[in-house]
């Protein structure tokens, strides 16, 4: 009875305002708190809210310890919560009797706090400022952004459940350091601190953060992203929520303007069924960059790279040697004509990219400055978990070469492919050029193994890989040596 009691006055001092009188307006409303601390401010604009309040006989008591089971009483008041549906959290420690229990469930089912790994909360211990820290972040909605860490005593990242959120109301400015160098993190909170902290934490935070729920999509987490058009536009910053309690959520910070794409799935992309697409736009009003998202189905051109030939294949693997673009036209695989003189730009300092902007396939026809023309196979397919086509190319080659040269004795070679004759047919002449050429029947690999492998000491050659493929009606066919680079290269 004695600490039903006690929790009842605790709970009493903390959330009811004593009656304001002229006081108020000087902004002295507890004569232990002169406008001179720097928490005044702070403790005064709490108190006429009815967040907080102070004791029977006129005083704050702004340097007393404050409890977990008060800034829990605090905290969900000043943030709205529900207190009447809630359900128990379980502590063994906090009863459904005890005066903060109804604000202990409401920040434990929203996930802003939890117990000690024995099972508690500890409703009456000292909150300690790295406990502050976290539950600021979590009760507020603080963007998960923090900067350098200057604090030696707040372990790091994988060991210290509060590490992430110390720094991020460090760098908010809602709070410093103990020293310049020390965060203190077991330090209790006092009443005054407390009043401060959770004050500058609602000033603090960002009004242009927008947030997407997993829960509001109806979905139970979120598990893959992806920004693909402009990502440099705004961060997005994956927020886990708690099990049992929260779903995820994603907050998205502007940083510049301009539109920006972002994906979201509850899966792998590859096996993803719930997933959304969004365009992400975000424009300065008032002096401040503002954030909206627009959902979509939308596809956008994607550029697909078409390999410029080499002007002599004896040169071949110098850049300078490659044949210039000068004309692209593009035709539908079925020879509806799109385009005479496709936009095209050079794309890997060497080749030349077009953008498709449908699915299908297409001929792409590059006239080069020489006079020499060459022939593309394109094929885009979409990808429902993305806002870019699947684009592959295929220049047209009827025939290949591969000159291995006399200076290594490769003996005999022997077809290892069965059937290979469906593929391509094969010669080689006495200076050791081999000759593939297509036969239009089917698609494979050819594998041609040297009685003599070739070896050095940076390289390994065991003979040649023929491969032909195609897209619609365009065939290609390359030669290539099956080796490998020594460990010793």
């Amino acid at each position: 009875m004695k600490k039903k009691v006690m929790a009842l006055v605790g709970t009493l001092l903390l959330s009811c305002s004593l009656p304001l009188s002229a006081n108020a307006e000087s902004k002295q409303l507890f004569k232990d708190v002169p406008p001179t601390k720097h928490f005044a401010d702070a403790v005064n604009e709490l108190a006429e809210r009815h967040i907080i309040g102070g004791y029977p006989d006129g005083t704050f008591k702004p340097g007393n310890s404050i409890t977990r089971g008060q800034a829990a009483a605090i905290i969900a008041k000043m943030i709205k919560l529900d207190m009447d549906n809630v359900k128990d959290p379980g502590f063994k420690d906090v009863s459904k009797e005890n005066g903060y229990y109804k604000a202990i469930a409401a920040m434990a089912q929203e996930g802003i706090i939890g117990g000690y790994a024995d099972g508690r909360y500890g409703p009456n211990d000292p909150i300690k400022r790295s406990q502050m820290a976290s539950i600021l972040v979590k009760a507020f909605d603080l963007p998960r952004q923090y900067g350098d860490n200057p604090f030696k005593d707040i372990g790091w990242k994988h060991n210290s459940s509060h590490y992430e959120n110390i720094l991020i109301i460090y760098h908010l400015g809602i709070t410093t350091g103990t020293t310049p160098n020390t965060f203190s993190p077991n330090l209790p909170i006092t009443r005054g601190q407390a009043a401060k902290m959770i004050k500058t934490t609602e000033e603090a935070k960002p009004s242009n953060v927008v947030t997407l729920s997993a829960g509001d999509l109806g979905w139970e987490r979120f598990f893959a992203m992806q920004k693909e058009l402009n990502p440099e536009l705004f961060d997005a910053v994956l927020v886990e929520g708690k099990k049992g309690y929260r779903d995820d959520k994603i907050q998205f910070i502007p940083k510049k303007e301009g539109t920006g794409t972002f994906i979201v799935a509850d899966r792998h992309f590859f096996e993803a069924d719930n997933y959304k697409k969004y365009y992400v736009h975000v424009k300065k009003e008032n002096g401040e960059l503002k954030l909206t998202l627009e959902e979509t189905n939308d596809y956008l051109p994607t550029a697909v790279q078409l390999d410029t030939p080499y002007i002599n294949s004896e040169t071949k693997g110098m850049s300078t040697e490659r044949e210039i673009a000068q004309n692209i036209s593009l035709e539908t695989m079925d020879g509806k004509k799109l385009s005479n003189n496709i936009a095209f730009q050079t794309c890997d300092y060497v080749n030349v990219c077009i953008n498709i902007d449908k699915p299908g396939q297409y001929i792409a026809t590059i006239r080069f400055e020489s006079g020499k023309e060459s022939r593309y196979g394109i094929e885009a397919t979409t990808k429902k978990t993305h806002f870019f086509y699947d684009v592959k190319s295929l220049r047209e080659e009827l025939s290949a070469t591969y000159n291995q040269g006399s200076a290594n004795d490769i003996g005999m070679h022997k077809i290892v492919t069965k059937d290979y004759e469906q593929i391509a047919e094969i010669t080689r002449d006495a200076t050791n050029l081999f000759t593939a050429h297509l036969t239009g029947k089917k698609e494979g690999t050819i594998v041609i193994e040297y009685e003599k492998p070739v070896r050095s000491e940076l390289y390994h050659q065991d003979g040649l890989l023929i491969n032909v493929k195609k897209i619609g009606s365009i065939w290609n066919i390359s030669i290539s040596p099956d080796g490998y680079v020594t460990d010793a290269g």
